[in-house]
């Protein structure tokens, strides 16, 4: 797998490259501000982009503005976002550009280096993988302006865990149910947000999107 990551801080931008060397990715390229990353996704289009939110120059938000610029001419680019901070106007932009191939994890909250690489084939396979506190902050609704209204609590527990990126069976594992019972819960979750069954891969990430963009 072909990885551009971009961060600026030196010790941990190396410590990917070595992460990721090591189970056999090719990481094509790497970059320590926001200027110059859209021109690198562009020149090299990896599989995956890697890339903190707060880069160089301005240590706002440069590096999500610059993946949401470099979508518009790479619509189908994976990314998974890895940061301190969650930044929720470019965030929501970011999943509204497109239905697959989206994650988003904050750093001090990755506690084991597989999971990062099982979030980052994900997203390189066009999942998703969302940290349960950047779904947190990006589900801020109005009263009675939710569309996903409609959901019992047993159906937004299994689409928060489909929003992480889990499969069936580890969320029925982690909800204490069967298998059915979480097929079941999303031909429902399907049905009422207007996805007609049966399920797919991308039918799950569009769910998962307007559950986030609600």
């Amino acid at each position: 797998m072909r990885i551009l990551i971009a961060e600026d801080n030196a010790l941990l931008r190396e410590g990917l490259v070595l992460l990721l060397a090591g189970e056999g990715h090719d990481v094509c390229a790497t970059v320590d501000n926001a200027d110059d990353l859209p021109a690198a996704l562009l020149e090299h289009r990896p599989d995956v982009a890697v890339v903190d939110v707060r880069l160089p120059p301005d240590f706002r938000d440069g590096g999500l503005r610059a993946v949401v610029e470099a979508r518009k001419h790479l619509p189908d680019l994976p990314v998974l976002v890895l940061s301190q901070y969650v930044e929720r106007a470019y965030a929501s932009e970011l999943l509204a550009q497109s239905a697959s191939g989206v994650g988003y994890l904050l750093k001090d909250r990755v506690g084991r280096t597989d999971e990062f690489l099982q979030a980052l084939q994900r997203v390189a396979e066009g999942g998703t993988a969302l940290d349960p506190e950047v779904i947190s902050q990006l589900m801020v609704r109005k009263v009675g302006d939710d569309p996903l209204s409609r959901l019992t609590q047993r159906e937004r527990e299994v689409l928060a865990l489909m929003a992480e990126g889990h499969n069936n069976g580890t969320i029925a594992g982690m909800l204490f149910i069967a298998e059915s019972s979480v097929n079941k819960h999303i031909g429902n979750i399907f049905a009422k947000l207007g996805m007609p069954t049966p399920e797919s891969g991308h039918r799950r990430v569009l769910a998962v999107l307007a559950y986030l963009r609600a």
